[in-house]
């Protein structure tokens, strides 16, 4: 099967926005798009009841892919789009349809004044256990979101995009999550701003007085380890203009604080071996739930 920008559909407003950034995704990768829209059988108690029946279940959720790629087809007329309904568990049904995507779109509920969106348990594991890069998008999200502001101030989806920030751990950095990254930001023509957050030593205010010099020196190592960690990628990738940012504190907070500028937040997760439990980590998990542009998170080793 060939590669798709894969969107999983349960009808929300928060699937059509994920469908909607999927069809602009697959249009820069020169992908099709595929909808999928996971059945969950009715439980036989439920099926029997005089109130619904499995079939006119069934028949109503098969409308949810149809109606989605309707409206694609008239925003995008020249897209490659195919629908299909699967039957199971939503996450696990949705994890295995994502190794045979490019991309797997989900959508995520935004929480409005509490500045992020809410990540539902089916979307948290497939994010933990999928190992091709999934895409959360939140309700509401605009295809102007991600481009700057004309000179006037109005929003617009001609504009150039807003950079692309990627959330960088120096000390265990992959190949796949830095080159993922540099080729969002290379297909949108943006700048890729990559973030990088850390922590002084325990004893630094703590066990001594504030040294100057010794956080000086740390901030120093820091940087230079984020800038040595990209120099291969800045060589690779000529046209991608870098922005590297390195700070003291939360590298979640560093990171959403980032995202508010940003077109794509790309982050990682690290493969666990244990089949047990949400893998996610706690930055990625913050990001998550907090970030306002579409996050990106890709699995490695």
């Amino acid at each position: 099967m060939s590669r798709t920008v894969t969107v999983g559909l349960d009808g929300s407003p928060e699937s059509r926005a994920a469908a909607e950034w999927a069809a602009r995704e697959a249009e820069l990768l020169r992908l099709p798009v595929r909808l999928v829209h996971v059945w969950e059988p009715v439980p036989e108690p439920v099926a029997l009841a005089p109130v619904v029946s499995e079939r006119a279940h069934r028949h109503w959720t098969e409308r949810v892919p149809r109606e989605a790629a309707a409206e694609l087809r008239q925003r995008h007329p020249d897209l490659d789009i195919t629908t299909e309904q699967l039957s199971g568990v939503p996450a696990q049904v949705l994890a295995e349809t994502a190794e045979t995507a490019q991309l797997l779109v989900l959508g995520s509920r935004a929480l409005g004044g509490l500045g992020g969106f809410m990540v539902g348990s089916v979307s948290l594991s497939v994010v933990a256990h999928a190992r091709q890069p999934v895409v959360l998008v939140r309700s509401g999200s605009q295809a102007t979101q991600e481009h700057e502001a004309r000179a006037a101030g109005a929003p617009s989806a001609t504009a150039p995009f807003r950079p692309v920030v990627l959330g960088l751990d120096t000390r265990h950095r992959d190949d796949a999550l830095i080159e993922f990254a540099f080729e969002a930001a290379l297909r949108r023509g943006a700048s890729l701003r990559v973030v990088h957050g850390w922590y002084p030593p325990p004893y630094y205010g703590y066990a001594m007085p504030a040294d100057a010099e010794l956080y000086s020196a740390v901030a120093d190592g820091e940087a230079a380890d984020l800038t040595e960690a990209l120099r291969p990628w800045r060589q690779k990738y000529p046209d991608v203009a870098v922005e590297e940012r390195c700070g003291a504190g939360s590298p979640a907070e560093l990171i959403v604080e980032a995202a508010r500028e940003a077109s794509l937040v790309v982050v990682g997760r690290r493969v666990r071996r244990n089949p047990f439990g949400a893998h996610i980590g706690h930055v990625t998990h913050a990001v998550l739930h907090h970030a306002t542009a579409p996050v990106a998170v890709v699995a490695h080793d």
